[in-house]
């Protein structure tokens, strides 16, 4: 496919609701640098369900010198980029959907500051029919949307399903040529002990064996990424300016210890999760390597006594704290086995990613699971279920963020706005705050930026002040801090007006240099006067036109 030449310094939008503009000008919380209004000579059309006004033109340049170009170190700040919906393209790679709510809505970024979007390439959508086939016009459409309004783009090469089936109608599966070989040899799936198969992602037991009709799954990633990178080079580094490479369920580096969707009220469960080692490949490498040491009665499965079904850590003989087997000379043998197949997953795609990236200019991010909801116990059980080997006495994250700064890669991770004290409350060994704040340094001592994002779409400004501790926490004693953030997700809630406003301000207290040494606790409440309601205004015009 052909693409012309791009360039990005600025954009001109053409705005209805004037009055609504105007307000916006006399709120301090909202005035950005090198924003102008101007009168165009020519009206637009507007939405019949809006009032009509003259429309305003906005000349923005929202690429400041405080932000380096890929969007993630910066001395002036941390640049904010906000999450399409996941069904901004389909039900094919073809379609964009809701063109023109999304052209409003993108306006509404642009002119409240945000640095970028973050979109979703989804393999089961590009390489859908048949393997080394491509459609990308949907993420084309997008990309030259986000160009008009002086948006950069994080593209998340999406490897792994999402949704609950068929029935849901965000359903997106794996691509249906890799399905049929799935139901030929089910083995391509990860297996828990109950023989219970999860299609989520491939495993990762056959990496670089030619199951995908004469291609190894880390080859078929491969070749998507290097499609992309041809299609699209003309924008690479310039519109594009960060790959984030899905490396498993949710696009975690994680085995999927239980199906994605339970993972949203885990922590109310205190799920802990199947090893998932049952599937052929899986069993032969940890054969292998059992039959390495001389304890080949070590390589049959996983480990004994590791229930999911007792929902108390402490009821088991695997993870219970006092005498659990997680700490004996097989348990130790079974989880460095477990959690060294995942690192070496995540090192053979990182390999790939940064040579065919290599020279775009691009920044290249990997995400780990914020899994937390036992983090207070000796064990950490469900983080072991999900690959990562962290207990009370071991570091589980730091093998992972060496593997990352190796490749210079980025470590994402979400839950940035949760607060012990709310989760104790309904789990007493849970500890989001605890989770971070051993990611965020392990992170530090290997010299890895981070990647911020919420777990739960959030309106309200304790939850942002939470992020904003969070973030000083991670900023302190560093002389260049290298974070950014992903709020997560755009929907029609954002631009409500109340919330489009506590957004807003939440922009501003991320773009200001002086955050780290500000008071992050507000003793005002929020000034619902006519100068103010205006931001929301606009929001809601963009998005619903």
């Amino acid at each position: 496919m052909a693409i012309a030449s791009l360039s990005t310094p600025s954009f001109s939008a053409s705005f209805s609701c004037k009055r609504a503009a105007e307000s916006c000008i006399s709120n301090r919380l909202t005035r950005f640098p090198s924003v102008v209004f101007t009168r165009p000579r020519h009206h637009h059309q507007h939405c019949q369900s809006l009032p009509c006004f003259k429309p305003l033109s906005v000349a923005s340049r929202l690429n400041s010198s405080i932000f380096c170009q890929n969007g993630v170190v910066g001395h002036g700040g941390s640049p904010v980029f906000v999450k399409l919906p996941v069904d901004a393209v389909g039900p094919t790679a073809g379609q964009l959907r809701r063109r023109k709510v999304m052209e409003h809505s993108f306006r509404a970024l642009a002119l409240a500051g945000v640095k970028g979007v973050v979109l979703e390439i989804w393999w089961g959508l590009v390489e859908r029919e048949a393997p080394g086939v491509y459609n990308w016009q949907g993420y084309m459409e997008l990309f030259t949307m986000a160009k008009r309004y002086g948006l950069k783009v994080r593209a998340v090469m999406a490897f792994h399903q999402f949704g609950t089936g068929p029935a849901d109608p965000r359903w997106i599966s794996l691509p249906h040529w890799v399905l049929e070989e799935i139901q030929k040899n089910p083995d391509l799936a990860y297996a828990d002990r109950f023989g219970r198969k999860n299609m989520e992602y491939i495993s990762l037991g056959c990496d670089i064996l030619p199951v995908l009709r004469g291609r190894s799954p880390i080859q078929a990633y491969a070749d998507f990424m290097r499609n992309f990178r041809d299609t699209f080079r003309p924008l690479l580094g310039v519109i594009i300016t960060g790959i984030e490479v899905g490396m498993g369920p949710s696009g975690e580096l994680r085995y999927p210890l239980c199906p994605s969707e339970k993972l949203t009220w885990a922590w109310c469960s205190h799920e802990i999760g199947e090893f998932q080692c049952y599937d052929k490949y899986m069993l032969a490498s940890l054969n292998a390597n059992a039959q390495g040491i001389g304890m080949p009665g070590w390589g049959n499965g996983g480990p004994f006594g590791a229930s999911n079904l007792m929902q108390n850590p402490d009821h088991t003989d695997f993870f219970r704290s006092d005498s659990g087997t997680w700490n004996t000379p097989n348990g130790r043998f079974f989880l460095e086995w477990y959690s060294g197949m995942l690192l070496l997953h995540g090192e053979r795609i990182c390999k790939e990613a940064e040579a065919i990236f290599r020279g775009a200019n691009v920044n290249t991010s990997a995400r780990v699971a914020g899994i937390y909801w036992h983090y207070d116990t000796e064990s950490h059980p469900s983080e072991l279920t999900a690959g990562y080997y962290n207990t009370s006495s071991r570091d589980g994250y730091l093998p992972i963020a060496r593997m990352l700064g190796q490749h210079g890669f980025t470590l994402c991770c979400t839950g940035f706005e949760m607060q012990d004290a709310k989760e104790k409350k309904r789990n007493p060994v849970s500890s989001p705050e605890g989770f971070l704040r051993q990611l965020m340094l392990t992170a530090k001592v290997c010299d890895v930026p981070v990647e911020g994002e919420n777990r739960a779409t959030i309106f309200d400004d304790e939850s942002f002040q939470q992020v904003l501790k969070m973030l000083k926490f991670y900023s302190s004693n560093l002389k260049r801090h290298s974070f950014s953030f992903s709020f997560g997700r755009m929907g029609k809630n954002l631009f409500d007006e109340r919330n489009w406003l506590r957004f807003v301000r939440f922009l501003k207290q991320m773009a200001d240099a002086n955050i780290f040494q500000a008071n992050l606790v507000f003793k005002d409440a929020m000034n619902w006067s006519s100068t103010t309601s205006g931001v929301g205004k606009i929001g809601t015009a963009f998005a619903f036109c």
